[in-house]
């Protein structure tokens, strides 16, 4: 008598994904789907004849890409892998095949066959990085203002005895601060350094298109256009 094989269980990854996605774009893009849908819904409610047609058309075009540019945008990284789900494609790149990550005006990807790839959910913010560096700044300052009371204290002059230019509590001592988005790459370079030579981080890169996105924009803007050519 012969038992039924049992069908093979697919292993676990080896670690779990990081998520990383951007806040303000998700808030941003919550707002800006709510007030379209608003507008859309309204105008094929209250419209009349070809005024609900050209609303409809508007929706079918515009919450798709609305959606894949501010809420789809997000990047997973693992021991053996980065997957990049930009608002168009979705690239995979083990970390073997990866040369380096780049922070400049856009924070993006290098592959080994010299391809870049922006990381959409990773969005460099000149405002956060200056923001840093003046904090990074003002904690050195006081720091070293604490430092030189300090010694006036154990020296016997200034306001020794009296606590006054003791080192503050927030001031941070592990050196200089970092915008959040810098924080993302710096973690990813670390995945990079230390699983790029891996075994299980080796592969190929593979992109795919987001015909999930691309499809149904495109049919709205397919009938946005037959819709104004006709009149």
């Amino acid at each position: 008598m012969t038992t039924p094989e049992h069908p093979p269980t697919t292993p676990e990854p080896a670690s779990k994904d990081r998520v990383y996605r951007s806040p303000m774009g998700i808030v941003g893009g919550v707002a800006l789907l709510v007030i379209v849908l608003w507008l859309g819904i309204d105008a094929l409610v209250r419209g009349e004849g070809r005024t609900q047609w050209l609303a409809l058309a508007a929706l079918i075009l515009i919450v798709p890409l609305v959606s894949a540019f501010t809420l789809r945008p997000a990047v997973y990284a693992n021991e053996d892998r980065l997957r990049i789900r930009n608002p168009l494609r979705v690239i995979v790149l083990p970390w073997g095949r990866v040369a380096s990550l780049r922070s400049g005006y856009s924070n993006e990807v290098v592959a080994e066959s010299g391809t870049k790839y922006q990381l959409w959910a990773v969005p460099v913010s000149l405002r956060a990085r200056k923001k840093a560096a003046r904090r990074t700044a003002r904690a050195a300052a006081e720091r070293n203002a604490a430092a030189r009371g300090e010694h006036r204290g154990r020296g016997g002059t200034g306001f020794g005895g009296l606590g006054i230019g003791a080192p503050r509590g927030d001031v941070d001592a592990d050196g200089p601060l970092r915008a959040e988005t810098d924080k993302v790459m710096d973690d990813l370079r670390e995945l990079l350094e230390h699983r790029q030579n891996a075994e299980s981080a080796q592969g190929e890169v593979t992109v795919r298109w987001a015909y999930e996105v691309a499809g149904p924009a495109l049919a709205g803007a397919v009938l946005l256009l037959i819709l104004l050519a006709v009149g």
